[in-house]
C-alpha cells in the first residue's frame, strides 16, 4: 500500500472518527510531539469525533487527562479509553454485579467498580490482572488458587515489559505468563491488539469502523488490531516502529508517517 495518498479520492478522504494511541503519537516520555496539539484541537474545532486509546490500566482516565495536561495536551477525560475502562465493560457484559479479585491499580479497580463489580478474596467469578507497580507473592499465589478453583482468568493487555527511564520493566503479560505457567490457563486478553478494545471505543463514540482511523506506533498493537477491526490504519515514526520493524510483519499500515503533525491540513 502507498504511505500516503493526498488524492480526492483517499481513503483518509473518508474518515470521520479517529482512534489514536497515547504514548508514542501524542506523547513521548511526559513531552508533547510536535502536532499533536494542533492535530486535536482540528479535531474539536471540526466536531470530528474521537477517543485516545491506550493499554495503561494503572491510571484513571482522570488521571491520564490530568498528566496529558501537564505536557500541554488538552484531551478531557471522557475523550480517553483504556485497556482498564474496556475490560470492565466487557465483564459487565459477561456477568452483571459479578464479583473479582483483581491484581492491579486504581484505575482498573475504579473502572471495575462503576462497572457495578465487587471485589472479592472468597470464590470470584473472575481473577482480573492489570498493570502495577506493586504486585505481591502472595496476591499473584491467591490469584492461581482461585484460577484452579475455577476462576475466569482475565487480562487487560499482554505487553510483557514496560518503559522507564531505567530500562524496561515486567509489565502485565510478564505476570499473565507466570500465572498461566503455574495454573496452566490462559488469560482472555480484552486490551489491545483484540480488535474488542476498538469495537468497544467505537461504541462509546458511536462510530463505524468503515470511517474510522486508528493512529498508532506499534504494528503488534495498535496496527494489528486496527485492521482486523475493520479501520483504517496509519503508523507513525515516532515511538516504537521504524521502516525495519514494519518489514518484519507480514501485514502493512494503510498509511505510513512521520508524525501525527502529518495530518494537519495544509
Amino acid at each position: 500500500m502507498a504511505e500516503k495518498n493526498n488524492s480526492k479520492n483517499s481513503a483518509r478522504d473518508r474518515v470521520k472518527c479517529w482512534l489514536t494511541d497515547m504514548d508514542g503519537v501524542l506523547v513521548h516520555e511526559q513531552k508533547p510531539i510536535p502536532g499533536a496539539a494542533e492535530l486535536l484541537d482540528h479535531w474539536r474545532k471540526n466536531g470530528q469525533e474521537y477517543l485516545v486509546l491506550t493499554n495503561n490500566s494503572i491510571f484513571t482516565a482522570r488521571d491520564l487527562s490530568a498528566r496529558l495536561a501537564a505536557s500541554g495536551i488538552a484531551v478531557p477525560e471522557d475523550r480517553i479509553w483504556t485497556s482498564a475502562l474496556a475490560t470492565a465493560t466487557f465483564l459487565k457484559a459477561q456477568a452483571p454485579g459479578g464479583t473479582a479479585f483483581v491484581l492491579g491499580e486504581a484505575g482498573l479497580l475504579t473502572a471495575l467498580h462503576e462497572a457495578g463489580f465487587v471485589m472479592t478474596e472468597s470464590n470470584p467469578d473472575f481473577v482480573v490482572v492489570g498493570e502495577t507497580r506493586n504486585y505481591s507473592f502472595d496476591a499473584m499465589t491467591k490469584a492461581i488458587r482461585f484460577i484452579n478453583a475455577g476462576a475466569r482468568f482475565i487480562s487487560t493487555n499482554p505487553d510483557a515489559t514496560g518503559p522507564s527511564a531505567d530500562g524496561p520493566l515486567p509489565a502485565t503479560g510478564a505476570i499473565n505468563a507466570l500465572i498461566t505457567k503455574a495454573s496452566g490457563r490462559v488469560p482472555y486478553i480484552v486490551g489491545k491488539p483484540n480488535p474488542m478494545m476498538f469495537r468497544s471505543a467505537l461504541n462509546k463514540i458511536g462510530a463505524h469502523s468503515e470511517n474510522t482511523a486508528m493512529i498508532g506506533d506499534r504494528m503488534d498493537t495498535d496496527i494489528v488490531a486496527g485492521m482486523e477491526a475493520g479501520l483504517h490504519t496509519i503508523l507513525v515514526k515516532t515511538g516504537i516502529a521504524d521502516e525495519r520493524e514494519i518489514l518484519k510483519y507480514p501485514f502493512r499500515p494503510n498509511e505510513v508517517l512521520g508524525s501525527v503533525a502529518d495530518l494537519l491540513p495544509r
